[in-house]
């Protein structure tokens, strides 16, 4: 096997890591690229290339974390990871790790750890790598992994998410959601929600979000009732999607581009957070990207018209 066609049957595994350590498409994509020109580059072919290419997207994606982190914490508003609509990396034994590991409620988890903590919690709990490998990776010895483990397990404890509903009642209730919501049906809406449920936008200052979180079922329930037929008057529509491996939906303008994405958070068969991902900067992995503000613009207009 060439040393191409064995990269890009790894491609996936590699992809899969630097997400879930990064929280970013495209700072994903760069880290496998870059690992990529590595072991191109380099002149003997490893033992095992499954572990060298591991070791080597890890450790990109540590040092990129580090960087990133500053950027974040002067993030104008809440800071969401960039929506992931397929995770490429399929393993059915682990198959509930991968989805939970991946939803964003688990990622905003994981940005309470240090980048070092962050990569050996996810090439343990996540993907299963020996610690043995995983200290080739990080550049520890096997002893500090496991300890760097134990302190990941804790830091995550409190709070962790745990998505009991199974996929099918998840899906049945989003689209029991997403119907109400284009009705504008705030009854309807009200009886999903979780009585704390919280409502919150990542625009990143780059579009309209809203100043803050918005908490409780009704005031969620009258917003979005009362805002979304008005979006379908003016042609965005919603397209029910999985979004990190949970219920959600991408919206679209009139022209067909990315306006937001929509993700739901489900436990004990109610919401319990509805994120939207309005920045464009973290939308145009997935298509061209809609001018939210001409958006808003246009719906304050209509809205002002006499019915």
């Amino acid at each position: 096997m060439s040393k191409v066609e064995e990269f890009e049957e790894l491609r996936p595994l590699l992809f899969s890591i630097a997400y879930r350590i990064l929280g970013s498409v495209g700072e994903a994509e760069d880290a496998v690229q870059e690992t990529w020109l590595r072991y191109d580059a380099s002149a003997t072919r490893p033992t095992s290339t499954k572990a060298f290419l591991s070791a080597t997207v890890t450790r990109i994606s540590i040092d990129v974390l580090r960087s990133a982190r500053v950027r974040r914490e002067e993030y104008a508003g809440p800071w969401f990871p960039e929506p992931l609509l397929s995770d490429p990396y399929q393993d059915p034994a682990r198959s509930v790790e991968l989805a939970d590991s991946v939803s964003m409620a688990a990622l905003l988890l994981l940005e309470r750890l240090s980048p070092l903590e962050r990569a050996v919690f996810v090439l343990r709990e996540v993907f299963a790598f020996g610690f043995d490998e995983i200290a080739s990776a990080v550049g520890r010895s096997e002893a500090a992994c496991r300890q760097l483990v134990v302190r990941a397990r804790r830091h995550m404890a409190d709070g962790r998410p745990r998505f009991a509903a199974d996929r099918q009642e998840r899906q049945e209730l989003a689209t029991r959601f997403f119907e109400a919501l284009k009705d504008g049906d705030v009854g309807g809406l009200q009886s999903l929600l979780a009585a704390d449920v919280q409502f919150v936008g990542d625009g990143g200052g780059k579009a309209p979000q809203l100043a803050k979180a918005l908490v409780g079922a009704e005031r969620v329930a009258r917003l979005l009732g009362t805002v979304f037929p008005w979006l379908d008057r003016i042609d965005v529509t919603c397209e029910p999607r999985e979004i990190n491996r949970q219920p959600g939906a991408v919206f679209r303008g009139r022209d067909g581009k990315v306006l937001h994405i929509m993700a739901l958070d489900v436990l004990d068969g109610q919401i319990q957070t509805i994120r939207a991902v309005i920045n464009p900067e973290k939308l145009g992995h997935l298509g061209p990207v809609a001018d939210a503000w001409a958006v808003d613009r246009e719906l304050k207009r209509v809205r002002r018209l006499p019915n």
